[in-house]
């Protein structure tokens, strides 16, 4: 049980990062439809479950080291390649974004220059990609319990502290801009961008778990987790909207109005799942193309990390906007792939006996 809830965990940090736990991502993609978000959360929710599922399970059967073996086994040899390209570019892109995310939340909540927060984010990354797998998943894993925490805190302050009902909120909510045309849309490109940003660390963390009934049960747990701490994180802030709707960071602004101590313990939990989610992103980026521990990973690490610290001077929130429903789009050649994924490896498996039988 142990080894399930450390997995769920660790999907869930690797899922939960910049966009999500500063309250952006939810609230573009979820509070932004007013009550119809909370259907969106409903729909997420059963996606991330089963998708979630099958990444770890399908990691553990064939033993992952990168994700790219088991992307090429499951799409074929021509959607592989459009999924394996997609997924490089997601894990690069989205490391961007969360060292763009630590340098807005320190910014945001102590007047620190972004460039500085991003500086000290970078180098964690560097440190943590010379670690082994296993080490960098119970380190991703360990920073999940404080932001579930926090969002539970959070949820229930708002709710009961509301001064309008959700019924005067909603046409508020429905206001702030989206780049979503609908909420079903919005949910399955926000579960697409998210599978896609979580595939490759997902196979990875199956891979490095032998027991495939862990594996499984770890990520449907994980994916699970995911939609919950959504539906919190939509709920306290679609309560607040008329107070944190122009934020960058909104669910740190209303912890700010809980207590000002209580929002410096929650800045840190941030960049602390800012850097888990970076941290895997760059790790299974690395991974991809050179064989991790060796000199050639740590020259690999550091040119990526330092061309990754130049883009993400783009900004925290234009990123979020525009590159986040842009992978969400490309990403569904990855849903699709693993939504037949079971069907294609029965069948395979089912051509191998006949052949094997054949033989004989």
């Amino acid at each position: 049980m142990w080894k399930i809830c450390r997995m769920a965990s660790a999907f869930i940090g690797v899922i939960v990062g910049a966009g999500f736990a500063s309250g952006q991502e939810v609230l573009q993609y979820f509070t932004s439809f007013g009550y119809m978000g909370t259907a969106a959360a409903v729909v997420a929710t059963a996606l991330f479950a089963y998708l979630g599922m099958m990444l770890t399970t399908l990691g553990s059967r064939t033993q992952a080291h990168s994700h790219k073996t088991v992307i090429y086994q499951i799409s074929g040899r021509h959607l592989g390649v459009i999924v394996d390209y997609i997924i490089i570019f997601t894990l690069f892109g989205v490391g961007v974004v969360m060292i763009a995310g630590a340098g807005s939340t320190l910014n945001q909540q102590f007047g620190i220059p972004a460039f500085i927060g991003s500086v000290v984010m970078t180098l964690l990354m560097g440190a943590t990609l010379m670690l082994k797998v296993q080490r960098v998943v119970a380190l991703i894993g360990s920073i999940t319990p404080f932001l579930v925490l926090a969002l539970a805190l959070i949820c229930g302050y708002s709710l009961l502290t509301m001064d309008r009902t959700f019924a005067e909120l909603a046409p508020i909510a429905e206001s702030m801009e989206s780049t979503l045309p609908h909420w079903l849309i919005s949910a399955v490109n926000y579960v697409s961008f998210n599978i896609a940003v979580g595939a490759a660390m997902s196979l990875v963390m199956g891979g490095a778990e032998k027991n495939e009934n862990v594996a499984k049960w770890g990520g449907l747990l994980g994916g699970v987790g995911v939609g919950v701490l959504i539906m919190i994180s939509h709920l306290a802030m679609f309560s607040q909207i008329d107070n944190i709707g122009g934020y960058a960071l909104p669910l740190l602004k209303i912890i700010d109005g809980i207590s000002p101590w209580l929002a410096t313990g929650m800045s840190f939990v941030l960049f602390g799942m800012i850097f888990s989610t970076g941290a895997g992103m760059f790790y299974a980026f690395v991974a991809r193309f050179v064989e991790m521990r060796t000199p050639a990973a740590n020259r690999f690490s550091i040119a990526t990390l330092l061309i990754g610290f130049i883009a993400s001077f783009a900004g925290f929130t234009k990123l979020v906007a525009f590159f986040y429903p842009l992978i969400g789009y490309l990403g569904l050649f990855l849903v699709f792939a693993l939504i037949v994924a079971p069907f294609k490896l029965k069948r395979d498996a089912n051509r191998a006996e006949l052949a094997t039988s054949a033989s004989n």
